[in-house]
């Protein structure tokens, strides 16, 4: 053997000398003595139809889900039903997720993982139909109104009847609504078919990631898959973008559209009352996600062609890696034996002090993340005064856009400089805390109260909160027979809001719809004694602050985004190869059950505290809040976000002091070890070339292999750093 094949280690040439040592290829011939058409075209077509495919399922997925974090208030509205049970509509997607994910992901990858993924993407869309099937039940919207006699119509009606004295301690005209009325009122229940609805979507999606992942990285070439999964990761991007522009669109469109005169409507899309076409979206992102199934159903189970072309190409020791590496769909697994090897597998997976303090980090940051992102077109709308469609477009123009371009610009950074595990670390903790710093202005940011009479402010105009109902009944409206409940807000000519006609004291009416003007207002007390249907625009102040809120939210974004690639690959790093898949898998069944889940309904029902008051139900009890404590809520929902946060850190403290000293033990044990390994191999290589008897058909097998195992035992000397 010539020694200078013993110093040709680096892959670049060793790829040239094995290129050079292998024999030609035959060419294949028919009977006829005509070749053969390779399969490679039409295998190479078949993957890349089911790239297309997956990236699509993808999209669709993606703008579903983002469609229902849109329509959060919209169903808050619609059913009356509190924040808190919102969330466990929205964490219900989870819960349908985790049912069925150890199943798919095992059995999944032995059977057809297309038709899999087709079925999987049936559900999504069945699921997303049985969400909007409540609007086709229960009817017409319905809201307070005390104009309602007088649509179509400019006769004038008074909302302040008289009454004798005595009637305002009973002044509660709750009692009087018609039994039939509540015998219709299915509301109180139809929140479980979108409850129902949501955990379908959470089963259908199961395998499309797992599935349609590990189907590319098994059938591509080697040098494509991560190109190919990188195109996929992509267009799920956009979904969300998409999804909540169409949840912008669907919140400015009233509920019945189509089915009521829209004149009479006497509410605009900024009223607490207003409910936007929230069943629409759903049709819509059903019939897409129901698009998306049917290209899978005539993928083939598995076009191998290209691993066999990769395999032609290699050499022995690379195609019996790439053969370890690909999941081979018809090899027989004992379930027993993998059963019993999994707990122990587990608990040597969590003594890994780096991989358990990074699981216990992202479950508080992503419990975080979701409370926040979930209720954030809320807060926009309750704290800046915005409506439903306003906030779901800003969310979808602004804020999704950063955090795809944070995260991109992560991975960009990470190859360029090239960082290893302690500066993916120092990165990701820098990004982070540059981040959360920046979020703290979010709470000097804050609004006033509106000014509504016996709630945020007095009658007479002084500031004060009252939670209490007595509040609203003074001198100037105590001959009229108010209920206290209503919510059928008005604005005075003295710039404060009354919660109803009746409670500012208005002897008369004319006009109609949004139009209607309320006289003889006699809580008013200044100008005219009118009063106009709606809030009071009286938040100048607030409208100056918004756009440094967006802008500080689009930086915020993008900062803290930065940090999630580099995060997710000291993940990979950091654990042993025959670990990684577990220790993906399990992380996403923690953050899943640990945060996907129970942040929207906590979140909910600490944002519910601050409800200063609450809407009512047809037949009684309460229902949806109509008008929020601005500075309590900004308080409890930053307050809670920003705090998770700071405890993540604390543990992110001691994550970073934990790896440091987990990374300076594996280097001086592997360089130790992988340096006397390869003298040994090196000298082993010498003796075999001292002999010198190996006959000429002989020196291409050795010198085909030992550049190899030496390049591979560096690679290998290399790894162990982060295991």
């Amino acid at each position: 053997m010539p020694r200078n094949l013993i110093r040709e280690t680096v892959p670049k040439e060793n790829e040239t000398f094995l290129g050079r040592m292998d024999p030609p290829p035959k060419e294949r011939h028919s009977p006829v003595n005509r070749p053969v058409p390779s399969r490679g075209r039409s295998s190479c077509s078949s993957l890349k139809m089911f790239l297309v495919a997956l990236s699509f399922a993808y999209f669709a997925k993606a703008l579903s889900g983002s469609y229902m974090k849109s329509t959060i208030t919209q169903l808050e509205r619609r059913f009356d039903i509190p924040s808190y049970l919102v969330g466990v509509i929205d964490g219900s997607f989870e819960i349908g997720n985790l049912l069925v994910i150890a199943f798919v992901s095992y059995f999944g990858a032995k059977l057809h993982r297309p038709r899999i993924i087709a079925v999987g993407c049936l559900l999504m869309s069945v699921g997303t139909f049985l969400i909007a099937l409540p609007h086709f039940i229960i009817g017409r919207y319905k809201f307070d109104s005390s104009i309602r006699s007088s649509v179509n119509s400019t006769n004038t009606f008074s909302p302040c009847p008289a009454s004798s004295p005595g009637v305002l301690s009973a002044g509660d005209n709750s009692s009087e609504v018609p039994i039939a009325d509540c015998e219709r009122d299915f509301s109180l229940s139809m929140w479980v078919y979108v409850f129902l609805g949501n955990v379908l979507r959470g089963i259908g999606e199961t395998p499309v990631q797992p599935l349609g992942i590990s189907y590319i990285d098994d059938h591509a070439l080697e040098e494509n898959a991560a190109f190919y999964i990188g195109c996929v990761q992509t267009i799920s991007v956009i979904g969300p973008v998409f999804g909540y522009l169409l949840g912008a669109l669907c919140a400015n469109i009233y509920v019945d559209i189509g089915f009521v005169n829209m004149e009479s409507i006497s509410i605009a899309p900024g009223d607490a009352r207003w409910v936007g076409a929230w069943w629409l979206g759903y049709l819509i992102a059903g019939f897409i996600t129901l698009l998306s199934a049917i290209p899978f159903w005539f993928l083939p189970k598995s076009p191998s062609m290209p691993v066999d072309k990769q395999l032609e190409k290699s050499s022995p020791e690379q195609a019996n890696s790439i053969k370890e590496h690909k999941y081979q769909a018809d090899e027989p697994a004992n379930f027993l034996e993998m059963a019993k090897d999994f707990v122990p597998t587990l608990k040597s997976l969590l003594r890994n002090p780096v991989y358990f303090l990074y699981l216990c980090v992202t479950i508080i940051q992503f419990n975080s993340l979701i409370g926040m992102v979930t209720y954030k077109p809320k807060y926009i709308g309750e704290h800046y005064g915005k409506s439903a469609s306003t906030a779901n477009f800003l969310m979808g123009i602004i804020n999704i856009p950063a955090v795809a371009l944070g995260m991109f610009s992560g991975g960009v950074v990470m190859k360029k400089f090239k960082l290893s595990i302690m500066g993916a670390a120092k990165f990701a903790l820098g990004t982070s805390l540059l981040g959360y710093f920046l979020s703290l202005f979010f709470l000097a940011m804050g609004c006033e109260n509106s000014k509504v009479a016996g709630i945020t402010v007095s009658y007479k105009g002084v500031k004060g909160l009252s939670y209490h109902e007595s509040a609203l009944y003074v001198q100037c409206n105590a001959d009229c027979q108010c209920s206290g409940k209503d919510w059928d807000p008005v604005c005075g000519e003295n710039g404060i809001t009354y919660a109803s006609p009746c409670l500012a004291g208005c002897r008369s009416s004319s006009g109609s719809g949004r139009n209607t003007v309320f006289d003889q207002c006699s809580c008013v007390a200044t100008g005219n004694l009118t009063a106009r249907v709606g809030l009071c625009p009286n938040r100048n102040a607030c409208d100056r602050i918004f756009p440094y809120f967006l802008t500080l939210s689009v930086i915020t974004s993008f900062i803290i985004s930065l940090g999630g690639t580099p995060g997710y690959m000291l993940l990979i790093r950091c654990i042993k190869p025959q670990l990684k898949s577990l220790a993906l898998g399990f992380h996403t069944l923690a953050t899943r059950t640990l945060a996907g889940i129970p942040a929207p309904i906590y979140f909910g029902a600490i944002i519910d505290t601050t409800c200063l008051k609450w809407g009512q139900k047809s037949c009684g009890g309460r229902g949806a809040c109509r008008i929020y404590d601005t500075a309590a809520y900004r308080t409890a929902y930053l307050g809670l976000t920003l705090g998770l946060r700071a405890v993540s850190f604390l543990l992110c403290t001691w994550g970073f002091v934990v790896l440091r000293r987990h990374v300076r033990q594996q280097e001086r044990g592997p360089l130790t070890n992988g340096a006397a390994a390869g003298v040994a191999e090196l000298e082993a290589l010498r003796r075999e070339e001292t002999h010198g008897g190996s006959s000429s058909d002989q020196s291409p097998q050795n010198s085909d292999s030992n550049p190899e195992r030496e390049t591979r035992l560096n690679q290998n000397t290399i790894c162990c750093h982060c295991e």
